[in-house]
Protein backbone atom coordinates (compact mmCIF):
# COMPACT_ATOMS: atom_id res chain seq x y z
CA UNK A 1 0.00 0.00 0.00
CA UNK A 2 1.43 3.64 -1.23
CA UNK A 3 2.16 5.73 1.85
CA UNK A 4 1.44 9.38 1.67
CA UNK A 5 5.14 10.98 1.04
CA UNK A 6 4.51 14.24 3.11
CA UNK A 7 1.52 14.61 5.45
CA UNK A 8 -0.22 17.97 6.59
CA UNK A 9 -2.43 18.18 9.71
CA UNK A 10 -5.01 20.83 9.17
CA UNK A 11 -6.04 22.08 12.95
CA UNK A 12 -9.43 24.53 13.38
CA UNK A 13 -9.78 26.59 16.23
CA UNK A 14 -11.54 29.30 17.94
CA UNK A 15 -10.91 31.15 20.85
CA UNK A 16 -10.21 28.14 22.75
CA UNK A 17 -6.59 28.25 23.65
CA UNK A 18 -6.25 26.09 26.21
CA UNK A 19 -7.99 22.99 24.05
CA UNK A 20 -5.89 24.09 21.64
CA UNK A 21 -2.60 23.64 23.60
CA UNK A 22 -3.69 20.29 24.39
CA UNK A 23 -4.38 18.85 20.91
CA UNK A 24 -0.79 20.54 19.58
CA UNK A 25 1.23 18.70 22.17
CA UNK A 26 -0.48 15.36 21.81
CA UNK A 27 0.41 15.67 18.36
CA UNK A 28 3.85 16.69 19.25
CA UNK A 29 4.10 13.26 21.03
CA UNK A 30 3.39 10.99 17.83
CA UNK A 31 5.12 7.95 17.59
CA UNK A 32 5.69 9.56 13.60
CA UNK A 33 6.56 12.96 13.18
CA UNK A 34 7.26 13.30 9.66
CA UNK A 35 4.40 15.58 9.37
CA UNK A 36 3.86 19.08 9.76
CA UNK A 37 0.80 21.01 11.47
CA UNK A 38 -1.23 23.78 9.94
CA UNK A 39 -3.32 25.69 12.84
CA UNK A 40 -6.83 27.32 10.65
CA UNK A 41 -7.68 29.77 13.13
CA UNK A 42 -11.20 31.12 12.47
CA UNK A 43 -10.77 34.73 13.83
CA UNK A 44 -9.51 34.06 17.23
CA UNK A 45 -8.12 36.97 19.38
CA UNK A 46 -4.74 37.83 20.79
CA UNK A 47 -4.74 34.81 23.39
CA UNK A 48 -4.89 32.14 20.86
CA UNK A 49 -1.96 33.46 18.92
CA UNK A 50 0.04 33.59 22.00
CA UNK A 51 -0.77 30.45 22.77
CA UNK A 52 0.32 29.67 18.78
CA UNK A 53 3.04 31.14 19.40
CA UNK A 54 4.69 29.58 22.73
CA UNK A 55 4.10 26.13 20.99
CA UNK A 56 5.81 27.12 17.69
CA UNK A 57 8.84 27.82 20.08
CA UNK A 58 8.92 24.13 21.15
CA UNK A 59 7.34 22.74 18.54
CA UNK A 60 9.25 19.42 17.25
CA UNK A 61 7.54 19.60 13.69
CA UNK A 62 6.94 22.76 11.39
CA UNK A 63 3.92 24.47 12.35
CA UNK A 64 2.40 27.55 11.02
CA UNK A 65 -0.22 30.03 12.19
CA UNK A 66 -3.50 30.84 9.44
CA UNK A 67 -5.91 33.30 10.44
CA UNK A 68 -8.91 35.10 9.25
CA UNK A 69 -10.78 37.87 10.49
CA UNK A 70 -14.10 36.50 12.56
CA UNK A 71 -17.16 36.95 10.72
CA UNK A 72 -19.25 34.17 12.04
CA UNK A 73 -18.77 30.58 11.82
CA UNK A 74 -16.25 30.00 8.94
CA UNK A 75 -14.61 26.18 9.35
CA UNK A 76 -15.00 25.95 5.26
CA UNK A 77 -13.08 28.45 4.54
CA UNK A 78 -10.64 28.06 7.17
CA UNK A 79 -9.41 24.40 6.18
CA UNK A 80 -9.45 25.65 3.15
CA UNK A 81 -6.98 28.23 3.63
CA UNK A 82 -5.11 25.84 5.71
CA UNK A 83 -4.99 23.49 2.84
CA UNK A 84 -3.78 26.05 0.84
CA UNK A 85 -1.03 27.09 3.15
CA UNK A 86 0.20 23.07 3.84
CA UNK A 87 3.33 21.17 1.93
CA UNK A 88 1.71 18.00 2.41
CA UNK A 89 0.20 15.79 -0.74
CA UNK A 90 -2.56 13.74 2.14
CA UNK A 91 -4.43 16.35 4.29
CA UNK A 92 -5.32 14.90 7.66
CA UNK A 93 -8.28 17.61 8.85
CA UNK A 94 -8.47 17.68 13.00
CA UNK A 95 -10.16 20.35 15.00
CA UNK A 96 -8.98 22.00 17.88
CA UNK A 97 -10.54 20.60 21.12
CA UNK A 98 -9.58 16.62 19.36
CA UNK A 99 -6.87 15.21 21.10
CA UNK A 100 -4.87 12.57 18.87
CA UNK A 101 -3.59 9.23 20.27
CA UNK A 102 0.32 8.43 20.05
CA UNK A 103 0.12 6.44 16.64
CA UNK A 104 -2.62 8.75 15.24
CA UNK A 105 -0.49 9.84 12.78
CA UNK A 106 1.00 6.32 12.35
CA UNK A 107 -2.18 5.15 12.14
CA UNK A 108 -3.54 7.52 9.01
CA UNK A 109 -0.28 7.18 7.15
CA UNK A 110 -1.18 3.20 6.68
CA UNK A 111 -4.68 3.69 6.19
CA UNK A 112 -3.65 6.45 3.05
CA UNK A 113 -4.10 5.08 -0.09
CA UNK A 114 -4.47 7.00 -3.50
CA UNK A 115 -8.50 6.74 -4.74
CA UNK A 116 -9.61 7.11 -0.98
CA UNK A 117 -10.73 9.12 2.06
CA UNK A 118 -10.49 8.18 5.82
CA UNK A 119 -13.42 9.00 8.02
CA UNK A 120 -12.08 8.87 11.37
CA UNK A 121 -14.21 8.82 14.50
CA UNK A 122 -13.91 10.41 18.15
CA UNK A 123 -14.70 9.20 21.77
CA UNK A 124 -16.71 12.59 23.50
CA UNK A 125 -15.15 13.23 27.46
CA UNK A 126 -17.83 14.65 29.95
CA UNK A 127 -17.61 18.55 30.76
CA UNK A 128 -16.35 17.45 34.19
CA UNK A 129 -13.25 15.32 32.81
CA UNK A 130 -12.42 17.99 29.86
CA UNK A 131 -12.51 20.61 32.56
CA UNK A 132 -10.09 18.08 34.82
CA UNK A 133 -8.29 17.26 31.40
CA UNK A 134 -7.44 21.14 31.00
CA UNK A 135 -6.65 22.47 34.40
CA UNK A 136 -4.62 19.30 35.54
CA UNK A 137 -3.01 19.18 32.02
CA UNK A 138 -3.63 15.48 32.14
CA UNK A 139 -2.13 13.50 29.28
CA UNK A 140 -5.37 11.47 28.39
CA UNK A 141 -3.72 9.11 25.58
CA UNK A 142 -0.93 8.49 28.11
CA UNK A 143 -3.19 7.00 30.66
CA UNK A 144 -2.88 3.67 31.66
CA UNK A 145 -5.82 0.87 30.83
CA UNK A 146 -6.57 0.83 34.66
CA UNK A 147 -7.10 5.05 34.14
CA UNK A 148 -8.97 4.51 31.06
CA UNK A 149 -11.25 2.10 32.41
CA UNK A 150 -12.48 3.91 35.80
CA UNK A 151 -12.95 7.10 33.34
CA UNK A 152 -15.67 4.62 31.23
CA UNK A 153 -17.19 3.54 34.69
CA UNK A 154 -17.83 7.40 35.91
CA UNK A 155 -18.90 8.30 32.60
CA UNK A 156 -16.47 10.51 31.62
CA UNK A 157 -15.57 8.74 28.37
CA UNK A 158 -18.52 7.31 26.67
CA UNK A 159 -16.45 4.39 24.47
CA UNK A 160 -13.03 2.52 25.82
CA UNK A 161 -12.83 -0.16 23.82
CA UNK A 162 -11.54 2.05 20.62
CA UNK A 163 -8.65 3.11 22.76
CA UNK A 164 -7.56 -0.45 23.66
CA UNK A 165 -7.99 -2.04 20.36
CA UNK A 166 -6.86 -2.04 16.85
CA UNK A 167 -8.94 -3.16 13.87
CA UNK A 168 -6.69 -4.90 11.40
CA UNK A 169 -6.52 -2.73 7.59
CA UNK A 170 -7.79 -4.83 6.17
CA UNK A 171 -11.86 -4.81 4.95
CA UNK A 172 -11.82 -1.06 5.83
CA UNK A 173 -13.34 -0.29 2.85
CA UNK A 174 -17.22 1.07 2.56
CA UNK A 175 -18.69 -0.87 -0.83
CA UNK A 176 -21.97 0.77 0.35
CA UNK A 177 -21.51 4.54 0.21
CA UNK A 178 -22.74 7.08 2.93
CA UNK A 179 -22.28 10.76 3.88
CA UNK A 180 -23.65 10.16 6.73
CA UNK A 181 -21.68 10.13 10.33
CA UNK A 182 -18.85 11.81 8.70
CA UNK A 183 -16.77 14.21 11.32
CA UNK A 184 -14.57 16.60 9.65
CA UNK A 185 -12.83 16.98 13.16
CA UNK A 186 -11.19 13.51 12.09
CA UNK A 187 -10.87 13.07 8.19
CA UNK A 188 -7.69 12.67 5.73
CA UNK A 189 -8.28 13.26 1.79
CA UNK A 190 -5.26 13.86 -0.57
CA UNK A 191 -4.60 16.97 -1.48
CA UNK A 192 -5.31 16.12 -5.29
CA UNK A 193 -8.96 14.71 -4.57
CA UNK A 194 -9.59 18.12 -2.72
CA UNK A 195 -8.06 20.47 -5.49
CA UNK A 196 -10.14 18.26 -7.75
CA UNK A 197 -13.46 19.33 -6.05
CA UNK A 198 -12.58 22.64 -5.03
CA UNK A 199 -12.02 21.94 -1.65
CA UNK A 200 -14.49 22.54 1.30
CA UNK A 201 -17.74 24.71 -0.12
CA UNK A 202 -17.65 27.89 1.47
CA UNK A 203 -21.08 28.65 0.10
CA UNK A 204 -22.53 26.90 3.39
CA UNK A 205 -24.64 29.07 5.53
CA UNK A 206 -23.36 28.46 9.80
CA UNK A 207 -22.80 25.04 11.62
CA UNK A 208 -23.60 21.96 9.77
CA UNK A 209 -23.23 19.48 6.72
CA UNK A 210 -20.12 21.21 4.68
CA UNK A 211 -18.33 17.89 5.88
CA UNK A 212 -21.06 15.91 4.57
CA UNK A 213 -21.11 17.82 1.11
CA UNK A 214 -17.47 17.38 0.98
CA UNK A 215 -17.00 14.05 0.71
CA UNK A 216 -20.34 13.54 -1.40
CA UNK A 217 -18.68 15.60 -4.10
CA UNK A 218 -15.67 13.52 -3.29
CA UNK A 219 -18.24 10.00 -3.95
CA UNK A 220 -19.50 11.28 -7.31
CA UNK A 221 -15.55 12.18 -8.28
CA UNK A 222 -14.29 9.00 -7.89
CA UNK A 223 -13.15 9.00 -4.36
CA UNK A 224 -14.27 5.76 -1.93
CA UNK A 225 -14.30 5.90 1.83
CA UNK A 226 -12.26 3.93 4.13
CA UNK A 227 -13.51 3.20 7.81
CA UNK A 228 -11.03 4.70 10.57
CA UNK A 229 -12.21 2.98 13.52
CA UNK A 230 -10.71 1.18 16.01
CA UNK A 231 -7.04 3.02 14.67
CA UNK A 232 -7.64 7.06 14.29
CA UNK A 233 -10.33 7.69 17.48
CA UNK A 234 -9.78 11.25 18.76
CA UNK A 235 -10.37 12.49 21.94
CA UNK A 236 -13.19 15.18 22.02
CA UNK A 237 -13.06 17.41 24.61
CA UNK A 238 -16.39 19.07 25.46
CA UNK A 239 -18.16 21.76 24.32
CA UNK A 240 -21.51 23.75 24.26
CA UNK A 241 -23.38 23.03 21.22
CA UNK A 242 -22.97 25.34 18.59
CA UNK A 243 -26.43 27.05 16.77
CA UNK A 244 -27.52 25.35 14.09
CA UNK A 245 -29.58 27.54 12.93
CA UNK A 246 -28.98 26.51 9.51
CA UNK A 247 -28.53 22.79 9.72
CA UNK A 248 -31.64 21.38 8.08
CA UNK A 249 -31.08 24.08 4.99
CA UNK A 250 -27.65 22.82 4.65
CA UNK A 251 -28.45 19.14 4.70
CA UNK A 252 -31.21 19.71 2.05
CA UNK A 253 -28.20 21.25 -0.05
CA UNK A 254 -26.19 17.80 0.37
CA UNK A 255 -29.54 15.92 -0.20
CA UNK A 256 -30.06 17.93 -3.51
CA UNK A 257 -25.75 17.58 -4.23
CA UNK A 258 -26.23 14.29 -3.88
CA UNK A 259 -29.01 13.66 -6.47
CA UNK A 260 -27.51 15.95 -8.92
CA UNK A 261 -24.37 14.36 -8.40
CA UNK A 262 -22.72 17.58 -7.91
CA UNK A 263 -18.70 17.52 -8.03
CA UNK A 264 -17.69 20.91 -7.77
CA UNK A 265 -17.73 23.33 -4.84
CA UNK A 266 -19.55 26.59 -5.25
CA UNK A 267 -17.24 28.93 -3.39
CA UNK A 268 -13.79 27.00 -2.71
CA UNK A 269 -10.17 26.52 -2.91
CA UNK A 270 -9.73 27.96 -6.52
CA UNK A 271 -11.32 31.31 -4.78
CA UNK A 272 -7.88 32.20 -2.64
CA UNK A 273 -5.79 31.40 -5.95
CA UNK A 274 -3.32 34.58 -5.27
CA UNK A 275 -3.76 34.91 -1.81
CA UNK A 276 -0.23 35.17 0.59
CA UNK A 277 -0.32 32.07 3.24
Amino acid sequence: MQQAPTISVVITTYNRPDALTAVVEACFLQDDKNFEIIIADDGSGANTRDCIDALRARAPVPLKHVWQPDEGFRAAMARNRGTLAANGDYIIFLDGDCIPQRDFIARHRALAQPGFLVSGSRILLSQRFTDQVLAEHIDVPGLGLFDKLRYRLRGDMNKVLQLMLRWPDLGRIRRKFSWRRIKSCNLAVWRADLEKVNGFDESFVGWGHEDSDLVVRLFHAGVLRKDGALATEVLHLWHREAKRDEESSNRKVVLQRAADKTIQATRGLREHQGESA
